[in-house]
């Protein structure tokens, strides 16, 4: 199974530098075991805030309690709370996929997407089934541009359906048209998150 891992880092006050400093690098350390052994498969830092420390970090695992005991075995943790989401397969995911764009990591920025999607209540059958065919149709052409990289189905309410995407981009008005060329765009809202390197990323940023 597949995670993604919201990492909240809260130092105490008054924790000496070199203190920080040592377990930054005993992290840096266990990340890179946690990655050798097929645990650790990203990271990356969202947008922060002065001061703030999180990081987002895909994961695999066999269940919820080995991922516990992977994330527990990571230094910062006495430091940190994470908030964990089960990602499930999504049928456009990409992964696996050969890519034919000679777009890569040094070339456009990455981005998460959490997509929503309501389908209105009177549309029709066979108008929804044309809309969702021509959309995994627009995933497959985006994934072999390079630009999606990873899709997977969210946890969610009854009725509701959640999608989470990694995608790369130029900039974010390059996502925002890439998001904006989905068939199923009218039907969808979207919170689009940044990502920038993370010194610990197994893809090496």
């Amino acid at each position: 199974m597949e995670f993604l891992v919201t990492m909240t880092t809260h130092v105490p006050d008054g924790t000496p530098a070199e203190a920080v400093d040592e377990v930054r690098g005993r992290e840096a350390a266990r990340s890179r075991e946690l990655a050798t052994q097929g645990h650790l498969l990203r990271l990356w830092r969202p947008p922060l805030q002065p001061g703030e420390w999180r990081t987002l970090g895909l994961f695999a695992a066999d269940d919820e309690h080995q991922l516990e005991e992977v994330l527990t075995s990571m230094p910062l943790r006495v430091w940190r709370t994470d908030e964990v989401a089960a990602l499930a397969a999504h049928p456009d995911d990409p992964a696996g996929r050969t890519v034919t764009s000679d777009q890569g990591p040094g070339r456009a920025m990455e981005f998460l997407t959490t997509i929503s999607i309501t389908v209105p209540q009177n549309a029709p059958t066979e108008i929804v089934d044309d809309i969702t065919s021509r959309d995994a149709e627009r995933a497959r052409e985006l994934a072999e541009q390079g630009q999606l990289e990873r899709l997977w189905v969210l946890p969610a309410r009854p009725g509701d359906l959640r999608a989470l995407g990694l995608w790369r981009a130029s900039d974010a008005a390059a996502m925002t048209a890439i998001l904006q060329s989905l068939p199923l765009h009218a039907w969808i809202s979207v919170e689009t998150t940044p990502l920038t390197a993370h010194p610990n990323d197994p893809a090496g940023g």
